[in-house]
């Protein structure tokens, strides 16, 4: 005698027994995941951005009391003079004029100046953070000349106060300043006092009272120590301006309003000449105007028009700055925050081979799988910034690349449940890995390398979904089955 029962299988009509969500829907929340970890990428993005707050402030500290950004301007010469002008006042609403006579200032430009700079740089360091300073030895020649039309400028050449007549030379950080500079005129050395440097360094810098009357010319030679952070600039002035600078520092940056006549930079350092004429300048020799300093939030970076003063009256400008930048090699702030801008990719190609995996291959992937994949995704970008900060870019993208990757694939082969798809998933990892490294230092090509990988990663997802029933919904599985006894 037998008997037939049926038992049924609690654990497999549990798991079974619910309906497959279509890809559809699975699709659907995949994206809903990936939107989610864009907070997180956000907050790292604003860690980046706060970490090279810290390492500003920093540099700032190191370089305190050194001298920053510096910026050479001059020699010029200043001579006061009597003029009449015209004021009009009002009382009682009657409208007077009277003429009255006020003192102004003609400033008279070089009509040559030579200038030679050598530039020595020196790193200095405070924890994990660096930036570099400079000693300059600055020298030159500059011949003044008083225009034989003077008259023709509006300047009465017998009212100018000769007595009075200061040279100035402007520093724009005077702190900077170091012993042994000299002015020498015709040979004849000037006796140095501080202060009183033209508008162009915001009247910072070191002048000298002089004994010329404007007859014949005058030839004036300088020499002065420099220390300053990051830049040096030079205001050209007048007529014909040279300036030659040398140093030891591999990675320079030439930049303002006028170009290099030659350079040569290599790993020992680099050597830079600039020639700027009187025409290209566009400043007229003598003036009563002295051209104020650059707006600091000037777009062109060191020149653009300015307010010059005539007196008490303001009048439109333009100071003009040629500028050296000690740049460092590796800005390593810059390339995080550029990588963290990829890291949404990052987790869509992640996700969308788990995608694939899930409706083609049959490996269920849960939605804490999404997240936790993207939690490693995202702590990368973490540990590339943490080890940057020591150890350089990349050296630190080696390290925290090599870890995300080994510990995605091992995670993967527990989730897709298979050590192939596990080494597929560590291939992904490492051409993506691969590829935003070359973004981050060919920044030319990023758009064109980008898009032609959007476009065949798109490409291959069609293909590989071709015949997908995107509204379809899976079967319900087994509810049981027969045993006999």
């Amino acid at each position: 005698m037998s008997d037939t029962v049926t038992t049924p299988e609690w654990h497999e009509t549990q798991a079974d027994s619910k309906p497959e969500r279509s890809p559809g829907v699975k699709l659907l929340f995949v994206g809903l995941i990936a939107a989610v970890l864009i907070v997180p990428l956000m907050l790292v993005w604003a860690l980046v951005y706060d970490r090279q707050n810290q390492a500003e402030t920093a540099q700032s500290s190191i370089v305190d009391g050194w001298g920053g950004s510096q910026t050479i301007a001059g020699p010029m010469i200043s001579v006061p003079f009597m003029t009449t002008e015209e004021q009009a006042t009002e009382v009682d609403g009657k409208v007077t004029t009277r003429t009255v006579e006020v003192e102004r200032t003609l400033y008279i430009s070089p009509t040559s100046n030579e200038v030679e700079t050598a530039i020595d740089p020196e790193e200095k360091t405070r924890s994990i953070y660096q930036t570099v300073v400079y000693n300059a030895d600055v020298k030159g020649k500059a011949t003044f000349a008083l225009p034989a039309d003077l008259e023709r400028f509006g300047i009465d050449a017998e009212s100018l106060q000769w007595d009075q007549a200061q040279l100035r030379v402007g520093i724009s950080d005077a702190r900077g300043l170091t012993e042994g500079g000299k002015l020498l005129a015709n040979g004849e050395a000037l006796l140095l006092r501080p202060g009183r440097g033209p508008s162009a360094t915001g009247g910072q810098g070191f002048f000298a009272f002089l004994n010329w009357t404007g007859e014949g010319d005058l030839t004036i030679d300088y020499e002065f120590g420099l220390r300053g952070n990051q830049s040096l600039n030079l205001v050209p002035r007048g007529g014909r301006t040279t300036w030659a600078v040398n140093s030891t520092w591999p990675s320079p940056s030439f930049y303002g309003s006028f170009g290099t006549a030659e350079s040569d930079v290599s790993d020992a350092g680099f050597t830079a000449n600039w020639l700027v004429d009187k025409l290209a300048l566009g400043q007229p020799p003598v003036s009563t105007s002295d051209y104020g300093p650059p707006p600091a939030n000037a777009s062109n970076r060191g020149f653009g028009p300015v307010e010059v003063y005539e007196g008490d009256t303001a009048s439109s400008g333009e100071t003009r700055v040629i500028s050296v930048d000690l740049i460092e090699p590796v800005d390593l702030y810059s390339k995080v925050d550029r990588s963290v801008k990829y890291g949404f990719l990052f987790i869509g190609f992640t996700f969308l081979a788990y995608f694939l995996f899930d409706i083609i291959g049959g490996a269920r992937v849960a939605s804490a799988e999404y997240l936790l994949t993207g939690a490693g995704l995202v702590l990368f970008f973490i540990l590339l910034l943490a080890f940057a900060e020591v150890i350089g870019f990349t050296l630190a993208y080696i390290a925290a690349s090599a870890a995300t990757i080994g510990l995605l694939a091992a995670y993967s082969a527990a989730v897709l449940g298979s050590r192939k798809r596990a080494m597929f998933m560590g291939a992904l990892l490492v051409g993506l890995y691969t590829v935003l490294f070359v973004l981050l230092n060919l920044e030319g090509y990023a758009l064109l390398i980008g898009s032609v990988m959007l476009f065949f990663a798109l490409a291959g997802v069609m293909y590989a979904t071709r015949d997908i029933d995107w509204s379809s919904v899976g079967r319900a599985g087994k509810t049981g089955a027969q045993t006999s006894a």
